[in-house]
């Protein structure tokens, strides 16, 4: 492939759709991943992911030619940074990811390119990124255009998402907003909303923190309820008839590559502000532990009533419903609390949406559901909707499959 147009670094859940996206209409994409495997397995045609249609867009845009992956970056117009951006410790965002991204371009970098970043980012890192550029690249200085264009897809839909959701769009200039709102208008079809580098930063971040706090209050309800013998999925339905009251489900936790984590990029910066976006991720993640001491104290309960163990089925891996991601995921994150307690009793783990897992042995979801003296719903999988509701069994429903 000759000049590609578009160089994409990081082709994981949000990279590899956009790069087959763009691809798909007609632009060269040179896809960048460190996974020698992940690059193999693009340039076959295939993909490593589960996401609904992604394998189509892929294959047609390899086949065609329109879409290569390598481990290095290669000279382009357009380069976006997609990669991780993990915590250090105590929750400190770490974007080494995103400045060993930058560094392997910048040898590649020449006037008028177009330089994003989509990585969910502290505030202030594409303003870091631009200082950086311009400290190694003095010839540069103020010849780019830069810009911060957060994703906000959701796993399982990415592919319609990324073409029908609006999009917010915030350069370091006014000229870089420009450029790449005219880059995205090209495959996009949700409005553009421009702004500058930071608040689209903040954006990012305050959408997914927003849902944290919603769903934190879901939680804790579930949690008061519990103890109040009261049945939360019935409160709740009936709280939203008010027609101005709209709460959410609870779950077993909050997974998930964003709104598990996002909240804290805003903590780190401001502890003494964001005192309810804090408590909100206690709350969530409290939820996770105190689902995994309920299986706990019931197997003790069905030990004592019964004279023998049970046999445990804990149903679903992921952290939402119908996909295979697992990242950040409060059921593994149960699964594994409740496993390190374990003594003797025969477990079955389900999570219908992947073949095998490298750590835990996986069981057929209609089958664990046979054999086990208490079913524990971590995940409200379509699969799983359709078991039959039984008194012979002990359910423990953290997630509304039976509600």
């Amino acid at each position: 492939m000759n000049n590609p147009e578009v160089v994409m670094i990081g082709l994981g859940y949000i990279g590899l759709p956009t790069a087959a996206l763009i691809a798909e209409g007609g632009t060269q994409v040179h896809g960048v991943d460190i996974n020698q495997n992940v690059v193999d397995t693009i340039n076959r045609g295939e993909i490593h992911i589960v996401e609904p249609s992604l394998d189509k867009s892929v294959s047609n845009a390899v086949s065609k030619g329109f879409l290569k992956a390598a481990t290095t970056p290669v000279e382009a117009n357009t380069y976006l940074i997609v990669v991780p951006t993990p915590f250090k410790d105590k929750n400190e965002p770490d974007i080494s990811f995103v400045q060993a991204a930058t560094t392997a371009i910048l040898p590649l970098l020449k006037e008028d390119d177009l330089y994003i970043i989509e990585s969910t980012s502290p505030i202030g890192t594409t303003e870091k990124m631009m200082t950086y550029i311009y400290e190694e690249r003095p010839d540069l200085d103020g010849k780019l255009h830069i810009a911060y264009c957060p994703e906000r897809v959701l796993p399982g839909n990415v592919m319609y998402e990324l073409v029908h959701n609006d999009r917010v769009i915030g350069g370091i200039d006014e000229g870089s907003t420009e450029k790449a709102v005219a880059f995205y208008a090209k495959y996009v079809k949700g409005e553009l909303h421009k702004t500058n580098a930071r608040t689209a930063e903040m954006c990012k971040l305050v959408e997914n923190s927003s849902r944290d706090v919603q769903i934190a209050f879901a939680n804790e309800l579930s949690l008061i309820c519990d103890k109040a013998d009261i049945n939360v999925w019935e409160l709740i339905n009936l709280a939203n008839k008010h027609p101005r009251v709209n709460i959410l489900q609870p779950g077993c936790g909050v997974g998930g590559h964003c709104i598990a984590v996002d909240p804290y990029f805003i903590v780190a910066d401001y502890p003494m502000e964001s005192k309810i976006i804090g408590t909100a991720r206690e709350v969530n993640n409290y939820k996770s532990f105190w689902c995994a001491e309920k299986v706990q104290n019931t197997k003790l309960q069905f030990e004592l009533q019964h004279g023998k163990k049970p046999k445990i089925a804990l149903m679903g891996l992921a952290f939402k419903p119908d996909i295979d991601d697992l990242r950040e995921s409060p059921a593994k994150y149960i699964v594994q609390r409740v496993l390190q307690n374990s003594n003797n009793e025969e477990y079955y783990i389900v999570e219908p949406n992947i073949k095998e897992h490298n750590v835990f042995k996986l069981t057929n979801y209609e089958s664990a559901f046979k054999k086990a003296d208490i079913v524990v719903f971590l995940v409200a999988h379509k699969e799983f909707k359709t078991l039959p509701k039984t008194s012979d069994k002990v359910v423990l429903d953290f997630c509304g499959n039976f509600k």
